[in-house]
């Protein structure tokens, strides 16, 4: 087994960008080494015309190329920020919402309706009078939290959670929620 066979099977296993002395380290080889071998490997991969390459600007990591990501984004669900998850979720307890209403609750919301817009989480279409948007969840957000029904399940649950907390006799009930979740 080659060392930068085995290097880059330590690339294509990790999430994170990595030194050569964390590569060092878990291969058990001398720095030297590692350092040399994954230069060779970062020039076999420039040389090929493939998607995969190793970018080296913090740390080492195996990624797939800039002209590809549409193709894993269709494929791998990406993690939402937290504030662009609050947004998702005021429209989705509250579509259909005005997009200018949504402004008003969340003053970061155009950015973040942009970016729910280009992931397909929510879709905007003009009112009735054309002076601003109203904003629906899509059928890609019911698949990407694995949800039963419509949007207003978020509400369901959220009302079975504050009841939950809100019970008389202090004690945790626990939830079923398996009606509102695809396994």
């Amino acid at each position: 087994m080659s060392l930068k066979a085995r290097i880059e099977a330590v690339l294509f296993i990790t999430a994170q960008a990595l030194e050569v002395k964390d590569i060092a380290e878990i291969l058990k080889e001398d720095e030297a080494l590692v350092e040399e071998a994954l230069l060779d490997l970062i020039m076999d991969y420039s040389s090929r015309e493939g998607a995969l390459e190793i970018d080296d600007e913090n740390g080492y990591i195996l990624q797939v190329k800039e002209d590809y990501m549409d193709i894993v984004e269709q494929l791998c669900p990406v993690e939402l920020k937290p504030p662009v998850l609050k947004t998702l979720t005021i429209i989705a307890l509250k579509e259909p919402i005005r997009q200018s209403y949504l402004k008003e609750l969340r003053s970061n919301a155009y950015e973040h309706v942009q970016e729910l817009l280009k992931m397909g989480l929510i879709s905007r279409h003009r009112d009735k009078n054309g002076r601003s948007f109203n904003l629906r969840t899509t059928q890609k957000f019911k698949e990407y939290f694995k949800l039963k029904g419509d949007a207003k399940t978020l509400a369901k649950i959220m009302d079975l959670e504050k009841q939950a907390r809100e019970s008389d006799d202090g004690e945790q009930k626990e939830l079923d929620l398996s009606e509102f979740i695809d396994e």
